[in-house]
């Protein structure tokens, strides 16, 4: 079942991911620039010659030059950028599995750094950092002025050594100052519990270890439970912010045994890719649930968009993320990467989710808790500033509400999820109807 890809990272948010694909050169030849482009370009190395001869200070030409070609790719879409040979070997740690820092997903908006959500049980989420909050200082030192890469760095540092944050939330009177201990953030891919005759996996994130993790889980759990006795299976992919996109494609395909699981299209036809299921279902056609919400997103996407349409399994919670654009990773010289934008993916009904995400079979809203209540926790591609306009965007946009709560008894989607794995609780849309699946 499993395939070797290129690097195709499928995540949304500074940190965790990006839908992406290494390559070992530009994929498609550029056509030859006019003469007003020349121009541009020579009235660009103008002002950079000014600059460094009769700036106040003497600046950086390297920060210059690496800034300059930051501002031209934040200004195509938000999950653009150039990554030096320091950001690049972060990404490439990532992927594996395990990084250094504090834990949290973020972006920038209105020159704060916004944090879209605290990865589950890290550093940041212990020290109480919400989804939504705004940090406006770090270690004292004011978040404007800084580009999103500046404040990222800053909240780098050694293992074990304190860093201040102070973040503006709405409802809150002050600012609230928070003091977080950088450590190793080793991202368990799936973590898995037995509900009784129910196997629960939550697929934290699309690692390399991703995969091994949830065929390892569903092992484990179904010889625990017993296989004539498994009720089903919850696939939790909430909070999920994405990943590596041969990722996406193997956990769809552990449930699956044909068919198309996502397809790609670029600016050129040529650049077209189908990835299809081979045959092998994991857990032999047990009933499976998939909740997202609306921090789930594009390699989680994926994956709940390819179940969805060929009616493998019912998706449950709340309109996802939204982000269905594909990052290619192009290695540069010195070490450092260009992470452009080249294509859009598509589910298996040939659907594109950007802007838009994935609508659940099943809407269950959960509750909030009381210090939450009013404040404003949806999240999705529609909000962010420059994003790509999807093919099915409208005025509604993407996202939801992006909080699950740790205690599964408060759970509402999971417990929903439960009953009608259980035949507790039915509804027309579970189990789903095989007969409706995409055909292709």
């Amino acid at each position: 079942m499993l395939r070797k890809l290129s690097l195709l990272f499928a995540g949304a948010l500074i940190g965790a991911g990006t839908t992406v694909l290494v390559a070992g050169q530009p994929m498609i030849s550029a056509n030859a620039a006019g003469n007003e482009t020349y121009k541009n370009l020579a009235i660009f190395g103008d002002i950079f010659e000014r600059v460094r001869s009769n700036y106040v200070e003497e600046p950086n030409d390297s920060e210059l030059v690496e800034n300059a070609i930051n501002g031209m790719l934040t200004s195509l879409d938000p999950h653009s950028s150039y990554l030096n040979a320091e950001d690049a070997d972060d990404m490439r740690t990532q992927t594996r599995g395990e990084f250094g820092g504090l834990g949290i997903e973020v972006t920038m908006e209105d020159e704060l750094v916004k944090v879209i959500t605290p990865m589950f049980e890290s550093p940041a989420e212990e020290a109480g950092v919400l989804a939504g909050d705004f940090i406006s200082k770090i270690d004292g030192e004011e978040v404007r002025g800084l580009t999103l890469q500046d404040a990222v760095d800053k909240m780098r540092g050694p293992i074990n050594t304190p860093i201040v944050l102070e973040l503006l939330r709405k409802g809150a009177d002050a600012p609230i100052e928070v003091t977080i201990v950088r450590q190793i953030i080793t991202v368990q891919a799936v973590k898995t519990r037995i509900e009784d005759d129910v196997a629960y996996l939550r697929v934290i994130s699309f690692t390399e270890q991703t995969y091994d993790d949830l065929a390892e889980g569903i092992e484990k759990m179904t010889t625990e439970i017993g296989e004539d006795k498994i009720k089903g299976y919850v696939v939790d992919l909430r909070l999920n912010p994405g990943g590596l996109l041969d990722q996406a494609i193997n956990v769809s395909d552990a449930f699956l045994e044909k068919g198309v699981i996502v397809s790609t299209r670029g600016r050129d036809d040529r650049d077209s890719r189908r990835f299809s299921a081979r045959a092998g279902d994991l857990v032999n056609g047990k009933p499976v649930i998939v909740l997202i919400n609306g921090g789930s997103a594009s390699a989680s996407e994926i994956v709940a968009g390819a179940l969805q349409d060929h009616r493998r399994a019912t998706v449950l919670g709340t309109q996802s993320f939204g982000k269905g654009s594909v990052q290619t990773i192009i290695p540069l010289g010195e070490g450092g990467a260009l992470r452009l934008t080249t294509a859009l993916y598509y589910t298996p009904s040939g659907i594109s989710i950007q802007g838009k995400g994935i609508t659940p079979d099943i809407t269950v809203e959960q509750t909030l808790p009381e210090e939450l209540q009013g404040r404003d926790l949806t999240r999705g591609e529609s909000d962010l500033r420059g994003h790509i306009t999807g093919d099915k965007e409208d005025d509604e946009g993407s996202g939801s509400v992006a909080y699950v709560p740790q205690d599964p008894k408060e759970d509402d989607q999971l417990t929903y999820a439960l009953e009608l794995l259980r035949g507790e609780r039915t509804d027309e849309a579970f189990p789903p109807d095989p007969n409706k699946a995409t055909s292709n």
